[in-house]
């Protein structure tokens, strides 16, 4: 073989992309800034979903309600890695994750970032209306449906368009766009557990695989009921976010051979609608007067939210470590969110978690 042999380039990147190929249609994400960007936004709209669920799993009795419970905190998990995933992919590529700004932080009720504003987000007790509104977040993105990263309907349709213009963008960057520092990635010794399966991205192919995790656990593979995680681990069949949402919504299990079009067949589960602390829905420190005892607690509550959120966000941008210190922080998160669940409004509605900006 000469030592002037050149191998011509893989295949599927010849099909993929077109040197000539135009910057603009079918959801592509026109520069490398705007790529970062992007993942800035993907990393919000995994946050903005974990106050919802919180807010409903604090309202549930666990014992009494013990499979929604069970099946909320385990989405909630699932919902913290997938922010970790998408702080990765950034970091990957040269970006840096905020966490703890005012601009980060949403407030209830909500529209998805960049969405259609199809749906608002609230914080609320668990009902049905809550669940059908998480049936709408996890909402899986039809097969054939082009990629979108504004305006999208499908959470699946904004990662879509991700993949594509990190594909398109390492492609064309001579040296390729993953050259982060790789000191900034989380891995799974650093992680606090749980969730699913943690890639730490140095490649394209791990990006892509890790939003194959985000996409997969969320709405399904390919168009079936399943997460991946089973895929990885030999474990038992896991359903992905809609499709657990739906056993609660229809107080019944999917079976192995139940298919994405149809409701669960399998067997039935106890859910008491009832049961939920009746909070007010989407409180707002404002609401309270300043310095009485439902502003200070709310307050506290609030302060703790940001230290939390502060604790992720060095975390995400070169002290990595420093995530397994949010797990105390998150129980201090939950017991002063329960605090708040048990003071009456007088209504016959009791106070609740309003995760606002504050200062600290």
């Amino acid at each position: 073989m000469s030592q002037h042999y050149q191998a011509p380039a893989p295949r599927r990147r010849q099909q993929l992309f077109r040197p000539d190929e135009p910057l603009h249609g079918c959801g592509l994400i026109t520069s490398l800034d705007s790529l970062r960007s992007h993942l800035q936004t993907a990393i919000e709209i995994e946050h903005s979903t974990i106050p919802t669920y919180l807010t409903t799993l604090y309202t549930i009795n666990p014992i009494t309600n013990a499979f929604a419970y069970q099946t909320i905190q385990s989405v909630v998990m699932e919902e913290m890695l997938h922010m970790t995933l998408a702080a990765n992919i950034m970091n990957a590529i040269g970006g840096h994750p905020a966490v703890n700004t005012n601009d980060f932080i949403p407030e209830y009720p909500t529209y998805l970032p960049h969405s259609d504003d199809a749906f608002l987000v609230p914080l609320q007790k668990f009902c049905k209306d809550t669940v059908d509104v998480f049936l709408k977040i996890e909402k899986p993105a039809h097969k054939f449906v082009p990629p979108e990263f504004n305006n999208y309907k499908t959470i699946g349709q904004f990662y879509k368009a991700v993949k594509y213009g990190l594909r398109y963008w390492d492609h064309v960057t001579p040296g390729g766009i993953f050259t982060g520092d790789k000191s900034l990635q989380v891995t799974c010794e650093q992680y606090y557990g749980g969730g699913g399966k943690l890639t730490a991205v140095y490649s394209l192919s791990d990006a892509v695989l890790a939003i194959n995790e985000i996409v997969g656990q969320g709405e399904g593979m390919d168009g079936t009921i399943e997460d991946p995680d089973q895929v990885f681990f030999g474990e038992d069949v896991e359903y992905a976010h809609y499709y657990k949402f739906n056993e609660i919504r229809h107080e019944r299990r999917y079976r192995p051979e139940d298919t994405a079009n149809c409701p669960p067949t399998g067997r039935r589960v106890h859910v008491d609608w009832d049961a939920a602390i009746n909070m007010h829905p989407n409180p707002k420190m404002k609401d309270y007067p300043v310095g009485s005892p439902l502003y200070n607690k709310t307050l506290d509550f609030n302060q703790s939210y940001m230290r939390l959120l502060t604790c992720i966000h060095d975390a995400f941008n070169g002290q990595p470590d420093l995530l397994m210190k949010a797990v105390p922080l998150m129980y201090d998160l939950k017991y002063k969110a329960l605090d708040l669940l048990n003071l009456p409004l007088g209504n016959g509605e009791m106070a609740g978690p309003s995760f606002e900006y504050v200062a600290i």
